[in-house]
């Protein structure tokens, strides 16, 4: 994903990438820690904030697992015979 030229890094709070994500605050955290998310605290209280550029990179890594779980089933669900053929020779006259 291209850098915003305006060189403006917008930050979330974890509670609103929790609600763009679908998911709880505790989560958000989670995926921070497993650095899926980049974040940092800010400010005096320090606070976290996760960078927005991350939580779009985080969603098009998940579409992209989902496209290929979606072509993994697809391909474990057709058969042999429809991949191969019948497996019948023919005898040679």
């Amino acid at each position: 994903m291209p850098e915003d030229p305006s060189g403006d890094d917008r930050r979330l709070a974890p509670a609103q990438v929790a609600e763009l994500l679908g998911i709880e605050v505790d989560e958000v955290m989670e995926l921070v820690r497993q650095r899926r998310l980049r974040g940092q605290r800010l400010g005096s209280p320090a606070q976290w904030r996760i960078e927005e550029l991350s939580v779009a990179d985080y969603l098009d890594d998940q579409a992209e697992e989902a496209r290929r779980m979606a072509l993994w089933r697809q391909s474990n669900a057709a058969s042999f015979p429809e991949l191969w053929g019948s497996g019948r020779r023919a005898k040679p006259e």
